[in-house]
């Protein structure tokens, strides 16, 4: 597939890192050439030095013969027009990434397909319910809903309480048939499972289950869920105040944020928010803002330092759930290594994101796992398709790769050697970066 990116920022560019691992051909394109020159020491694609809202540069680029033109510089208004523009010039789907909810709305999506621009991506939007997902789950490091939660991933830091602690697969398997650990994150590594392994201290383990067996799941883990009301946030960022749109008014939340002008904007904006104009690294200023008695805190400054050092402070204060967001993709396995709690990374929400529109295959969904560089999908079974053929212990699937369960109708199944997969099916497949394009040929 041929993929023109516009913008050589943060996003694009590890965007292109992943594409070009599996030999699509990328086009770069930003006005920076101190940008393009960097990562074209880096990674093998073409770059060219332009504007995004040029028809004169976006020609170069040669989108008439491209498949995907995504759009992902800082500027909203640059990557609608800029998709706009790419498809009047033959391009064959675009992508935009925006700031703004309201072109959500299908009202307005319409509007905006209509003039060419055929996806929509809101990094901040995505990277909001990934916290309010981690402060409304505190037994996990990280849990993703399958089709409204008919099936579950769950990824669960393991202790010494755990009942599951040195059992190998095999045996957990036999004595849950309602549960399917599809992979370990073990000293920065992931591994994907064989029969024999086993768990051991300090591993983050991913379990696939259904939502009436949550509870075993943490029953076997050790885990105990508690309630969230106290929620600190560290930094006003748009993240964070998505986020607390999202929360709703079932919490009593506090905000630390620096800059005066953004405190009286908030405070503005959220009624029921108590906003404190201060910096959130005062050890003194957090406890008398009352750290110790809060059940949450978020860190989202734009400083991945900061909200690293930030947690950890929680941490230390008996906070027991902490969410950090870490920009820095060198600080991500520092980060998971501190046992700070949950960490996100919204370029990595948003390029997961976009990821599934380069693929040969139907996908509904598709994350990166936080701290790691595996990926779960969400694949639709097509007709013909060789994932139907057979059962799953005869399709000699990808060792890379795991197929943790599956949404039939209204019901999700946990998947076993003789699981038989059906045309229609929505099977959810946890996979390395190295299984990704070997997965193709089974849902294509």
């Amino acid at each position: 597939m041929k993929v023109v990116i516009a913008g050589a920022g943060e996003v694009g560019t590890h965007l292109a890192r992943m594409l070009t691992n599996e030999n699509h051909d990328i086009v770069l394109l930003d006005d920076s050439p101190e940008k393009l020159s960097k990562i074209s020491a880096e990674v093998d694609l073409m770059t060219i030095t332009g504007s995004a809202h040029s028809f004169q540069d976006l020609k170069k680029t040669d989108l008439a013969k491209s498949d995907l033109f995504i759009a992902v510089t800082p500027f909203e208004e640059r990557n609608v027009l800029a998709c706009s523009m790419a498809s009047y010039l033959g391009v064959g789907r675009t992508i935009a990434r925006i700031n703004n909810q309201e072109y959500l709305q299908e009202s307005y999506r319409k509007k905006l397909n209509n003039l060419g621009i055929h996806e929509l991506i809101y990094p901040e939007s995505l990277a909001a319910k990934e916290i309010v997902a981690s402060v409304k789950q505190t037994a996990t490091r990280q849990l993703i809903e399958f089709s409204n939660g008919k099936l579950i991933l769950m990824g669960i830091k393991v202790r010494e309480n755990a009942l599951i602690l040195n059992k190998t697969f095999e045996e957990l398997s036999q004595e849950n048939q309602h549960l399917l650990v599809v992979a370990i994150q073990r000293n920065n590594i992931t591994i994907i499972p064989k029969g024999t392994d086993f768990i051991k201290n300090g591993d983050v383990v991913y379990f696939i289950t259904t939502r009436s067996e949550q509870q075993n799941v943490f029953d076997l883990t050790g885990k105990k869920q508690f309630d969230v009301k106290n929620i600190m946030f560290l930094g006003g960022s748009r993240i964070a105040q998505k986020a607390i749109e999202k929360l709703g008014d079932n919490y009593r939340i506090k905000i630390i944020e620096d800059s005066r002008e953004k405190c009286e904007q908030i405070a503005d904006k959220f009624e029921n928010v108590l906003v404190i104009n201060g910096d959130g690294r005062n050890l003194n200023l957090l406890k008398e803002e009352g750290i110790e008695k809060m059940d949450a805190f978020v860190a989202t400054t734009g400083n991945s330092e900061t909200n690293i050092l930030g947690c950890h402070l929680a941490k230390s204060f008996g906070v027991r759930r902490t969410v950090a967001e870490v920009e820095n993709l060198a600080y991500m396995s520092l980060a998971d290594n501190m046992n700070i709690g949950s960490i996100f990374n919204k370029k990595l929400i948003a390029a997961g994101y976009i990821y599934r529109f380069t693929l040969n295959a139907e996908i509904s969904k598709v994350k990166c796992l936080s701290a790691s560089d595996a990926e779960v999908f969400e694949f639709i079974a097509k007709p013909g398709a060789k994932i139907i053929e057979k059962p799953i212990k005869d399709l000699d699937f990808p060792d890379e790769a795991k197929i943790g369960g599956l949404i039939r109708g209204n019901m999700g199944y946990i998947a076993h050697g003789y699981t038989q997969i059906q045309e229609g099916d929505k099977v959810v497949v946890f996979t390395l970066p190295s299984g990704i394009k070997k997965l193709e040929k089974f849902f294509k």
